[in-house]
Formats: C-alpha cells, structure tokens, sequence
C-alpha cells in the first residue's frame, strides 16, 4: 500500500523546557525533604543529648558546690534558713505540719498550681529561687541532684535539678516534703523512678543534716491535676486507694509518664525513717 504525500504521518515533538522544568522542581522538593529532615535530627539531637549533657553538668557542679560549702562552714540555725533548716519547725513526732499547696506553673513531671491544696500552715522558708539547698540521693538509681525551690521549668528543671513545690514541707519535717524532675530531656533526673521498690532508701542532704526516707508506695500513673499526691497527707484524688489516711514526714517524687510523654503522671511515695 502506497502513502501518498498528502497521507503524512503525524510525529509529536515534546518541548524540552517542560522537561526541564519538571525535573528542576523534583531536585527542589527532594532538597527540601533532605533539609527538614536533617533540621529535625539536629532537635532531636539536641533534646536528646545535648540538654542531657549541659543539665547534668550543671547538676554535678552544683552539688560539689554545696557540699564543699557545708564541709567548710557551720550548719544555719539562726532562722535565715532553708526549707527543713529553719528553727521553730519540728522533726517527726511533733509540730505542726507544713502547707501543702503548689507550685506555679505547670512543668514537666509536675503537678499544676493549685492554691486550695495548702493547709493554712506557713510555709517552709524558702531559699534563693537561683540555687540550690538540698542533694537529693537515690542509690538504686545511681542519682544524685540538687533540689531547689520551685518547679519552674526555665529556672529549675531544665537545668537538670529537682523542683520542690512552693507550699509543701521542707525535708524532715511532718507533712510531705514534694519534689517534681523530668522525665526526659534536661538532665532527666527522674526517668528510672519507676524502677523504685518498697523499701528503697532515698536520702536528702541539707546544710544541716542528713534525712533518710524510705520508698513505701509507687502509683504507677495519675492525672497531671490530681493535686491529692502533694498535700500534707498525701491521697490520689483519681485513684483514692493509693495514699495515706494519718499525718507523718513523708516524701513525694512526681514526673511524666509513659515516657517522653505528658499525658499522665508517676508518683513514688516514701516515708522518713531517720535524722542524721
């Protein structure tokens, strides 16, 4: 069969700039998805290691700054004191309980402020809201950290330290002596609490002496608003079978739970056993 020269077959001739064009915004988009997941690897980096490493530096200094003070110079009993050190507050066995409210502001491993919780009692005395005045040990865990008063995030628990809630008792003292630290991230002081066993000792330094506690209860998980866990005496307002029904010294450990989450909160009570 012939094709005459009026029967031409048609050929197609693709624009090369649409080509180009294409492949220069595929090049761009895969650039991007590199850029922003190398972007995100360098915040979880530095979540992860960096404000671990910078926190627990910080936290190590500050104990061996405290404790090279307390070795040199004589413990405070003039009433220009810290939470647990001031005269006039008593041991277990007697005195009046502290107030139990808490902190303000909400942070991570906390329990959010809530004003209703205090007693009426006075306070502990308070120390300077920029250091330290006590060192926190927990053997089982290897742990030792500074506690300082308040359980901001900025000035407090992201420098790897361990918040006392403003309101509750100081160390040694009958009501409950609360604590708050991370999780995870910034030191993550408490990230193994939840490894802690009845009968674990947990001790806490202060200027003037040493308090030894002993782990009682674990309530595995709680809302991050059950303010029950920090009162004088210490009860779940969530889960109303954990807690405690008489006034004693007792001491409250509170962080974040599941891990690397703030949905709900981990709580480790213990009670006060002995003054050294």
């Amino acid at each position: 069969m012939r094709v005459t020269q009026r029967e031409r077959v048609p050929v197609v001739v693709q624009g090369r700039g649409r080509c180009r064009t294409g492949a220069r915004a595929l090049w761009l988009g895969a650039e991007t998805a590199v850029t922003c997941g190398v972007l995100i690897l360098l915040l979880v980096v530095h979540q992860l290691w960096w404000t671990n490493r910078e926190a627990r530096a910080e936290a190590r200094e500050q104990v061996s700054v405290l404790e090279r003070e307390w070795d040199i110079s004589p413990p405070v009993r003039d009433g220009g004191g810290l939470p647990g050190d001031s005269p006039g507050e008593s041991d277990v066995g007697g005195g009046e309980g502290e107030g139990a409210g808490a902190g303000a502001g909400e942070s991570s491993g906390s329990v959010p402020s809530a004003s209703s919780v205090s007693s009426g009692a006075s306070p502990a005395a308070s120390s300077p809201s920029s250091g330290a005045f006590a060192v926190l040990r927990i053997p089982r865990l290897g742990l030792t950290v500074p506690v300082a008063e308040g359980v901001s995030k900025r000035s407090v628990l992201d420098r790897g330290y361990v918040g006392h809630y403003p309101g509750t008792a100081g160390p040694g003292r009958v009501g409950n002596f609360a604590l708050a630290g991370h999780r995870n991230t910034h030191g993550e002081p408490f990230r193994y609490i939840d490894r802690l066993r009845g009968g674990d000792r947990i001790s806490v330094r202060t200027r003037a002496r040493t308090y030894v506690y002993r782990v009682d209860l674990v309530l595995p998980s709680t809302s991050p608003r059950d303010v029950g866990v920090i009162r004088d005496v210490p009860r779940s307002l969530v889960r109303p079978s954990y807690g405690y029904d008489a006034p004693g010294a007792y001491l409250t450990l509170t962080t974040c739970t599941p891990e690397f989450s703030s949905a709900y909160r981990l709580v480790v009570w213990a009670k006060l056993v002995s003054t050294g």
